[in-house]
């Protein structure tokens, strides 16, 4: 990565890309049942494919962004969006429709394998996350309230992706190039930093994803099916429950870290269990656009703390990009997961399973925003407790210019001064102070003896 920060629009622009096919999975799913003559069950399985296909794109990446660069693969996962959609648009058999879903689905996880290794980079991953997911929500949105009323069968949903993608194309002019130096190559292949944090985290994500998509996945069917809404109003109902979610992501944004992240992603969790429920007991539009609006509006709040978490974990991305992956897993398997309780057990045994698994997550991933508080949401700036100072890690990685705060900020430079007799403190405090010469920055004497 270059050592100079990028701007965060074109992260975003490729996040928006590579995310919004799992935004409109409800639409590509019934639209599959309903114009290609497959199955629920079948149609979630199509979903998971491209899905799952999307997760080993993630998985194929961590780590090795920094090593391309973020502009080459961007390109790639792009070109085989454009082309994967594009021909599943096109296509009119089950056969190719699958296999032109899962190339594109590979091509949508390269774009957000990318994006998530950037947004880890940037001074503020939680702002520039919200940022995407804001712009995704909308993207969706406006295709929800326009494809319903255009028809076109199972291609509109297709075609519309592979235009997104295509439009993308030229934002990827502003990302990184490779790195070309054995310096930096060398620096790609340090260790994992923070491994227990990070499999719990990406565990509890591929659990929370599943349960969410798989609400999600069926999502259009309870509101056919078991509200007896039309797919106009279906529609219109998921576009004002992802105008909902544009201003959970702005709230977000806006609460940054004044709670931490223990306490958006604990609350934030419970909450979205419940709306689980009250969405697949749905009878009528108001329980049914009541559940929908109240699920859609918290959980791109809590998903953008969890994504700003994993950055947290490795400035370089690799737990962003490895838990987002674990989160394109648990997303695949939401559609059939969906499709298969909905049909053995219905959809209000349905939501109670998914609602008691979302709340089983809570704890553990609570714990680790808990475990992680004192990691500041900025990553790169000096923590005040261990750890290794920001100055030293922005001069290893290369990758952080300007990451390390200046004076005034919230987050000071530290010396940690260790003496061996209490008699000492006060003249090492002295020395350290702002009036004590070289320490003109703030100083953290420990008093510790030995």
């Amino acid at each position: 990565m270059s050592s100079r920060p990028r701007a965060a629009w074109p992260l975003v622009a490729v996040f928006t890309a590579g995310y919004l096919a799992s935004y409109l999975l409800p639409t590509i799913v019934g639209r599959l049942s309903a114009h290609l003559g497959l199955s629920p069950a079948q149609a979630g399985l199509v979903g998971s494919a491209l899905l799952l296909s999307s997760a080993s794109a993630g998985f194929t990446l961590a780590g090795r962004v920094e090593r391309y660069g973020s502009r080459t693969p961007a390109r790639a996962g792009l070109v085989l969006a454009v082309v994967g959609y594009g021909c599943a648009a096109l296509a009119g058999s089950v056969p190719l429709v699958v296999l032109a879903v899962v190339v594109g689905g590979f091509g949508s996880g390269a774009a957000t394998a990318v994006a998530a290794a950037g947004i880890a980079a940037q001074r503020d991953p939680h702002r520039t996350s919200s940022l995407g997911l804001l712009t995704v929500s909308a993207t969706a949105g406006a295709l929800y309230l326009t494809i319903p009323h255009l028809g076109g069968g199972h291609r509109l949903p297709f075609a519309a992706i592979a235009l997104v993608a295509l439009l993308v194309w030229p934002a990827t002019a502003r990302l990184n190039g490779p790195t070309a130096t054995e310096e930096s190559t060398s620096q790609i292949t340090g260790r994992l930093p923070h491994r227990r944090s990070g499999l719990v985290l990406a565990s509890g994500m591929l659990v929370w994803s599943m349960a969410q998509n798989a609400l999600w996945g069926v999502s259009s069917r309870i509101g056919v099916v078991q509200a007896g809404l039309t797919e106009v109003t279906v529609g219109a109902v998921f576009a004002a429950a992802l105008g909902a979610g544009l201003l959970g992501v702005m709230g977000a944004g806006v609460l940054g870290a004044r709670l931490g992240r223990a306490v958006p992603i604990g609350l934030g969790t419970v909450v979205i269990a419940g709306s689980i429920v009250v969405s697949s007991s749905a009878r009528d539009l108001g329980s049914f656009a009541t559940g929908e609006i109240m699920w859609n509006t918290v959980y791109p709040v809590v998903l953008s703390y969890l994504i700003g978490l994993a950055a947290s974990l490795d400035v370089r991305g690799r737990w962003a990009v490895l838990a987002g992956s674990a989160s394109s897993v648990g997303v695949a398997c939401g559609p059939l997961l969906g499709s298969v309780l909905s049909e053995e057990a219905g959809y209000p045994a349905m939501g109670l399973i998914l609602g008691a698994a979302t709340l089983l997550v809570a704890a553990p991933v609570t714990a680790v925003a808990l475990h992680t508080g004192g990691r500041p949401l900025v990553p790169g700036s000096v923590r005040r407790r261990g750890g290794a100072p920001a100055a030293l890690l922005a001069a290893t990685t290369g990758s952080l210019s300007g990451a390390v705060p200046k004076l005034g900020s919230p987050e000071q430079a530290v010396t940690e001064l260790r003496v061996r007799r209490r008699r000492l403190v006060r003249s090492a405090i002295r020395t350290a102070g702002p009036d004590g010469g070289p320490g003109q920055s703030n100083a953290y004497a420990s008093t510790s003896d030995r």
